[in-house]
């Protein structure tokens, strides 16, 4: 094994991946397994999971558990830390990556019912499941915990204000648990820019794209571009990083 493969390596390690059936959760995941870890993709559709789950552990020879999950809903997070523990008697990483921003005509069209199910998802699911696991994780001597916010929550657009303001939310819970869950366990957020994932069908490309030309490198991510921060955070590469927030983002000025 070389340098940068020992430094990176998960061999043997569990990793849970909230919204981890397509997008950044989807490359995250693939790139933990590939790196040895074992892995859980947990999502609101269970066969898309259950897909996910049958692809990495093809390309990669690791255990991958599907688990069907609305992050936003607390009484489900139970249920989904004890199949993760009784499955692999451990979680050494998480990754809150579970998110929506859904689109409204103007702010005073959002409705409370809209609102609510924005902040349940980005921000209230992740800090049960943070405090599921993180409590467990400083129980058996450490882990990592990963949010993944976005550039959004520094700047916020009319577009997607409750989204925006439920991952700033994360930042600071980010800052609290990793105060809470040390020394032994780290709690980043990873802060991703615009990236051509599929949610990105429903954005105004050219838009978008004229818009990313202030960037430093003046376009937009493509997925498995993710994928060095998030394994920098899941590895004993970070070892000296918690409580901090890592941009993905092209250089948003």
């Amino acid at each position: 094994m070389g340098y940068a493969d020992e430094l990176f390596d998960l061999t043997d390690r569990v990793v849970l991946v909230t919204g981890g059936s397509r997008g950044l959760g989807r490359e995250m995941a693939f790139a933990a397994a590939k790196c040895g870890a074992d892995v859980i993709i947990a999502s609101r559709k269970l066969e898309v999971c259950e897909a996910t789950a049958a692809e990495i552990s093809q390309a990669t020879g690791r255990a991958a558990m599907p688990y069907q999950v609305h992050v936003g809903r607390w009484d489900q997070l139970d249920g989904l830390v004890e199949a993760a523990y009784d499955r692999f008697g451990k979680v050494d990483v998480l990754i809150n990556n579970a998110g929506m921003s859904p689109l409204y005509e103007s702010l005073g069209s959002v409705t409370e019912k809209m609102f609510d199910a924005v902040v349940n998802l980005n921000l209230k699911g992740p800090f049960r499941l943070s405090t599921l696991v993180g409590e467990r994780m400083v129980a058996d001597g450490g882990g990592s915990i990963i949010n993944v916010s976005s550039s959004g929550s520094r700047r916020p657009q009319p577009a997607q204000l409750p989204y925006s303001a439920a991952k700033a939310g994360l930042n600071a819970l980010t800052e609290g648990l990793a105060l809470a869950f040390g020394p032994t366990v780290r709690v980043n957020t990873l802060m991703p820019g615009p990236f051509l994932t599929d949610i990105s069908k429903a954005w105004d490309i050219p838009a978008t794209t004229k818009g990313a030309q202030s960037f430093a490198l003046k376009r937009l991510g493509y997925p498995p571009e993710i994928i060095g921060a998030a394994l920098y955070l899941a590895s004993d590469a970070s070892t000296y990083t918690s409580g901090s927030i890592l941009r993905v983002d092209g250089g948003i000025p």
